[in-house]
């Protein structure tokens, strides 16, 4: 089989041929239809997290068909289901057990300590293994698998607002704005200063506002989500958000917070981050999604193209998802 592996961080991805792995107990194999690429694997190929096995197979949103079961694994061959970025937990730390798997400090991820889904196949626990909405092909469904659970996870730590910014406007964003709206609230798009077809591209899926992230939006926001892994935004969208409001920093990773007066965070205004998903995100959002029309934005690219897609998500250049296609 094809993988297109990371020997070590800041290198470009190399494409190898490897043998067809065979599933141990509990773990399936899963023929790769479809994986998304997430700002989390440039991070990933960046260095930028800890921990990260090399060589590496990157990807955590990785949709496919079982192939073959290992022994114990409650799954049939020619389920079609979804790898996320969490892959393994241990299930026995306080952490799992108070239903914080995502917090687990033995966690093993998809596509950094795992091989993920920039390959023709990939092992999988079957218990990580997400069901999928049939009315969703492959290629828009892969995004879904991350951008979308961490925008749902991010959203939900927003609580009930109704005026929502969403900086940094994205493959997330682009999905996490079309169910706020659907649920009824405002989203205020947040863009880089001379990206105008982002804002553009904001406004066609419902946004109420799209303007430059240092601008300040009309109205005070009930919460923001900051998706931008870029730590300055923290301090301007506290000081978008009205007393009692929430900011979300939904990224894995993100640049150095600036130093900000104590005045932007009093009034009760909450500063929090999201880290990884469970399994009850997944199975919560892959429910909603099979019954809210959402326009999933991908542009296609061939697996030897990883390089070249990853580098267009480096560049913002892309409207939604890359998404490789084996």
């Amino acid at each position: 089989m094809r993988v297109m592996a990371l020997r070590a961080a800041r290198l470009p991805l190399e494409l190898e041929r490897r043998a067809l792995p065979t599933p141990a107990a509990g773990q399936v194999l899963i023929k790769v239809k479809a994986c998304a690429i997430c700002r989390t694997d440039l991070h990933v190929i960046d260095g930028d997290l800890p921990g990260i096995r090399h060589p590496i197979v990157p990807g955590h949103e990785i949709v496919g068909e079982i192939v073959s079961v290992g022994s114990g694994a409650e799954m049939d061959v020619g389920t079609r289901v979804g790898v996320p970025w969490l892959g393994w937990t241990c299930g026995t730390c306080a952490r799992c057990r108070r239903g914080e798997e995502n917090l687990c400090a033995r966690a093993r991820f998809t596509g950094a300590q795992i091989d993920g889904g920039y390959a023709d196949f990939v092992i999988a626990d079957h218990r990580y293994c997400l069901p999928l909405p049939p009315e969703i092909d492959d290629v828009h469904a892969a995004p879904l698998l991350c951008a979308g659970l961490i925008g749902y996870r991010a959203l939900r730590m927003a609580g009930d607002a109704r005026r929502l910014g969403l900086y940094g406007f994205g493959a997330a964003a682009h999905i996490v704005a079309q169910v706020a709206r659907q649920e009824g609230r405002d989203c205020y798009a947040f863009v880089r200063q001379s990206d105008i077809e982002a804002a553009r591209f904001a406004l066609d899926l419902g946004c109420v506002w799209a303007r430059p992230s240092e601008e300040r939006p009309p109205v005070e926001l009930d919460a923001a989500i900051v998706f931008a892994p870029v730590g300055a935004l923290v301090p301007i969208a506290l000081a978008a958000v009205r007393p009692g409001g929430v900011v979300v920093c939904a990224g894995i990773h993100m640049s150095d917070i600036p130093s900000f007066p104590y005045a932007l965070l009093w009034g009760e205004r909450v500063l929090r981050s999201v880290a990884n998903l469970t399994r009850k995100d997944g199975l919560e959002f892959m429910e909603l999604a099979s019954r809210m029309p959402l326009q999933i934005r991908t542009t296609e690219f061939a697996l030897e193209q990883a390089n070249e897609a990853i580098a267009s998500v480096r560049a913002g250049t892309l409207r939604g998802a890359a998404v490789l296609v084996p």
